[in-house]
């Protein structure tokens, strides 16, 4: 049975999909970007503040669900350049340690959700 998981933690859907989902023990959450879950406007900020703060919002959704960064088991990393990809890694590294850190890809893309630099969603396993 699919569970729908929501929290005021991180920021609402802004269109047709859930924060997260539940199913067969697998939690499926959708791509964070620099939202300020309680303000709801985009972090203005550098790079790193970027990052941190979608890092934020994807373990706000990862707590929601019962879940830590630990329960990760597999990140995709959105990205609007390739250049960036060392500052972006830099801090996704204080957030997965490398002994237990999940499957990744890195992906650049062209644009973004209101043209923001970095984008993660994450696949976990539910405790």
């Amino acid at each position: 049975m699919k569970k729908i998981i929501s929290t005021p933690n991180a920021p609402g859907a802004i269109g047709p999909y859930n924060q997260a989902v539940i199913y067969n023990g697998i939690l499926y959450a959708s791509g964070q970007i620099a939202i300020i879950p309680a303000t709801g406007e985009l972090l203005q900020g550098s790079l790193e503040e970027e990052t941190h703060q979608v890092l934020k919002n994807v373990g706000a959704i990862l707590e929601a669900a019962g879940c830590t960064y630990q329960d990760v088991l597999k990140a995709s990393v959105f990205i609007k350049d390739m250049h960036q990809f060392a500052r972006i890694n830099a801090v996704y590294a204080e957030y997965f340690d490398p002994s237990w850190a999940p499957a990744r890809e890195t992906v650049e893309v062209a644009n973004l959700p209101k043209f923001v630099n970095v984008e993660i969603s994450v696949i976990a396993a539910v405790k």
